[in-house]
C-alpha cells in the first residue's frame, strides 16, 4: 500500500490551522483546572518570572486594565500574589503561589503531552526542526516587540 504525499496547504492555512489545533487542546487541557486560555496564559508567562504591571501587559499582550483584573481573579483563587517591588515600592511584581505554581505543573504536564501526541508522526530531526523553526520565528518577534522570550536573570 502506498501512501499519498502530503498536501500542502500552504503557509497560511498550515500555521492557522496549527495554531488553532495547539490552541484548542490547551484550552481543553486547562478546562481540567477550570482555567480560560488568557488565565493560562498569565501563569505560563509566570513560570519562570515575576514581572510587574506593564511588563505583564506587554507579555501578554493585553492592556493595563485588563490585566489588573485578570491578576485580580487569579489572586482571588490563590494562584498569584502582589509582591512589592524592591526597587520601587510603589510597584508590585505578580508571582506564582504554591497553589499556583501546582496547577502549572499539572497542566504543563498534560498539555506536554498532548503536543508530544501532535507531532508523534514526525520523525526526531522533524521535531527538532519544527521546535528550531518555530523558536527563531519567536524569538524575532519578541526583538521587534521588545518582549524577552526568556527572563535574562530571575526577579529577587
Amino acid at each position: 500500500m502506498t501512501t499519498a504525499p502530503d498536501p500542502d496547504l500552504g503557509i497560511v492555512d498550515a500555521l492557522a490551522q496549527l495554531s488553532f489545533l495547539v490552541q484548542n487542546t490547551l484550552a481543553r487541557t486547562a478546562d481540567a483546572d477550570d482555567l480560560s486560555l488568557v488565565q493560562t496564559r498569565l501563569l505560563g508567562v509566570l513560570r519562570d518570572r515575576e514581572p510587574g504591571m506593564r511588563e505583564l501587559a506587554a507579555l501578554l499582550d493585553l492592556d493595563k486594565s485588563s490585566v489588573t483584573g485578570l491578576v485580580d481573579r487569579a489572586e482571588r483563587r490563590g494562584l498569584v500574589q502582589r509582591v512589592p517591588s524592591r526597587e520601587d515600592r510603589r510597584m508590585a511584581h505578580v508571582r506564582l503561589t504554591t497553589a499556583g505554581r501546582d496547577v502549572v505543573d499539572r497542566v504543563t504536564a498534560a498539555f506536554g503531552q498532548e503536543v508530544e501526541d501532535i507531532v508523534a508522526p514526525l520523525g526526531r530531526d522533524d521535531r527538532d526542526a519544527l521546535r528550531t523553526l518555530a523558536t527563531r520565528v519567536l524569538a524575532a518577534r519578541a526583538e521587534t516587540t521588545g518582549v524577552e522570550l526568556v527572563p535574562t536573570a530571575p526577579r529577587p
